[in-house]
């Protein structure tokens, strides 16, 4: 793992100076001229503003995508695309620091994280070089009369459109970016308005690396115009979505006019199942941080906690004294582990939540409040929150709330917790902790999520697929499967007498 390295100066992105659109590998400001603001969620100060763009925007930034893909981008050979994806690696490697730096300042990601995104972020570029080796085709045997070879080709899907949600900016752009390089598709990239900045500075870094003008795309705006525009582009040929079920639902209506290829990795509500005869020392941090990592903003947050009977008190009195002993501050701090909120409408949500468990008689171990004390009252503060008491009837036992809280639900058995766990629109994570492996086995091939995790949480390779059953969406991300998705299979038939 990598070690913390010392904080340097400010990024020098930040000169105060409002940040321009990439469009064709050049920096314009929106065609309407408007700008918007972004805050720290730490301190509730403003950041450099961003230039917002809309429809017309979006026209200009297809365009120069669709002109990259037919053009100079086409004749890029399968290791001139690699070259340049190492070199982009290389790239953001040297200048990790200040991307991270950004992400924390716009968002409110823990700069304590850095050690542990940075070998996930490297490592997608890197798995993604070497698949731009490997995008082949396969010959098919067939039984038509006569000399007729069958085979097909791998080529790319075309246009695609990037959009991404504000919990990992860096993180979230390079499952749009580095896939995209490696098919030889183009892509136009829309960050959330809340937290733009890295996304912006990692457009420069494609430029320095030699990807060609107008195969990547940033255009910084708001999701009802520039992310809509894009949904329902006509010229754009696949949606990469990253974001809630609400809005992953209007994504599939808009793509309907072209019938785009989507890529939809939405909400969740995951069981984290904790099992008596599970080893509790390892199982009480890993159950805190499967819900409260990044302040609980994590699709796949592991929110639900089903504890068997048995050792629920404990186990729930356990968890909500290892929450307590989480720093919660200022995301500059490397000795912060819970950062705020990205928001003030994120906040609000969270806080509603909060009270909708105390007035539905869930009883909060820790946390239950906005935390206001000293500095925190400035910025965007939630601590880790644990509620037992829950019944699954609750809102906070059934709705995503994207925040660091926990509903604690006891259980009596396996059948009795698989059937509990299985209860939900959504099914992205899941998580189970047992020293018994009869257990784990039969949980990981009857619990209907995309991820099971059995005595951990959150892990994650790039070689690993991830992605959701339900309405947690569908298509994959990391591993084969997601280069798979941005490619389209040609059956090509041939009479050889």
């Amino acid at each position: 793992m990598n070690q913390m390295r010392p904080l340097g100066s400010m990024p020098a992105f930040l000169d105060g100076r409002p940040k321009k659109l990439l469009i064709d590998g050049k920096w314009v400001e929106a065609r309407s001229g408007k700008t918007f603001v972004t805050l720290n969620p730490s301190t509730g100060e403003p950041l450099d503003p961003c230039a917002e763009a809309g429809p017309e925007d979006v026209d200009l930034a297809v365009a120069a995508a669709r002109r990259a893909f037919e053009g100079p981008w086409s004749r890029f050979t399968p290791a001139e695309r690699q070259k340049v994806i190492l070199r982009l690696a290389d790239l953001i490697a040297e200048r990790y620091d200040e991307l991270a730096l950004l992400d924390t300042l716009d968002m409110g990601q823990p700069i304590s994280m850095r050690p542990f995104m940075e070998p996930l972020v490297l490592g997608i570029y890197r798995f993604c070089a070497a698949q731009a080796l490997s995008l082949d085709g396969e010959t098919i045997p067939n039984s038509v009369p006569g000399n007729i070879l069958s085979y097909t080709l791998r080529e790319p899907v075309g246009v695609v459109a990037g959009i991404i949600p504000w919990n990992g900016p860096l993180f979230g752009a390079t499952w749009k970016v580095a896939p995209v390089l490696a098919t030889g598709c183009t892509l136009i990239l829309k960050p959330a308005e809340q937290a733009s900045l890295s996304c912006l500075l990692l457009g420069q870094l494609c430029l320095e690396a030699g990807v060609p003008p107008g195969v990547i795309n940033v255009v910084t705006g708001f999701g009802d115009t520039a992310g809509a525009a894009l949904a329902a582009h006509m010229d754009v040929d696949k949606v990469s979505f990253t974001g809630s079920t609400e809005t992953g639902r209007k994504i599939v209506q808009a793509s309907a006019g072209n019938m785009k290829r989507l890529t939809m990795e939405l909400g969740g509500k995951s069981p984290n199942i904790v099992f008596a005869d599970a080893d509790l020392d390892a199982a009480v941090p890993g159950a805190a941080m499967a819900a409260f990592a990044n302040s609980g903003q994590v699709c796949s947050a592991g929110s639900r906690l089903f504890v068997q009977r048995s050792i629920y008190e404990e186990f729930t009195q356990r968890v909500a004294d290892f929450a307590k002993s989480l720093p919660l501050g200022n995301s500059l701090d490397p000795s912060t582990v819970l950062g705020p909120l990205v928001s003030e409408e994120q906040l609000k949500r969270v806080v509603g939540y909060l009270e909708s468990g105390r007035d539905q008689g869930a009883l909060p171990l820790s946390g239950g409040a906005r935390a206001i004390d000293g500095d925190l009252a400035n910025g965007y503060f939630v601590p880790p929150t644990i509620f037992a008491n829950v019944t699954e009837d609750m809102k906070i036992s059934r709705e995503e709330i994207f925040g660091p809280v926990i509903s604690a639900i006891p259980f009596d058995n396996l059948d009795d917790v698989l059937v509990r766990a299985n209860d939900t629109v959504f099914g992205l994570g899941s998580g189970v902790w047992t020293t018994d492996v009869r257990k784990a086995h039969k949980l990981a091939s009857r619990i209907r999520a995309g991820s099971v995790w059995v005595n951990c949480y959150q892990a994650m390779d790039p070689a690993v697929p991830f992605g959701g059953f339900k309405m947690s969406g569908y298509g994959k991300e990391n591993g084969k499967h997601h280069i798979q998705e941005f490619l389209n299979v040609k059956a090509v038939w041939i009479n050889t007498d």
